[in-house]
């Protein structure tokens, strides 16, 4: 369902497949646990085509809440210009920014620079 690795400093989750409504709890769980194992290193969740659905974008913006809460950088990669304005528009408004990409290379250099 997702892997993960570190680039630079910063946790480069990617989200392989939606987990679907029975899944999403388990994928949020997943993220915010790699996200407190690997913290304070910024996050970029990269959704993979096969992972657009309404419950892996539901997960990621649980986990974009909980990033908020620990003062985290997250970065989203979606290459679904629909999905990105989605994301946008429903990102938790209370904490740190949610910040949406196109490309990993741009969302992770950016992730880097703020962290720096």
């Amino acid at each position: 369902m997702l892997s993960y690795r570190l680039d630079h400093e910063v946790l480069v989750i990617t989200v392989e497949r939606d987990p679907g409504i029975g899944g999403r709890a388990d994928l949020a769980n997943r993220i915010t646990d790699l996200v407190d194992a690997h913290r304070p290193s910024p996050v970029v969740v990269v959704l993979a085509d096969p992972a657009t659905g309404g419950a892996a974008v539901s997960a990621v913006l649980r986990a974009h809440q909980h990033c908020g809460r620990l003062g985290v950088l997250m970065s989203v990669v979606s290459h679904s210009a629909p999905l990105r304005r989605l994301l946008e528009n429903n990102a938790d408004t209370r904490g740190l920014r949610l910040v949406v990409h196109a490309r990993a290379d741009a969302a992770i250099a950016g992730s880097f620079a703020a962290a720096a």
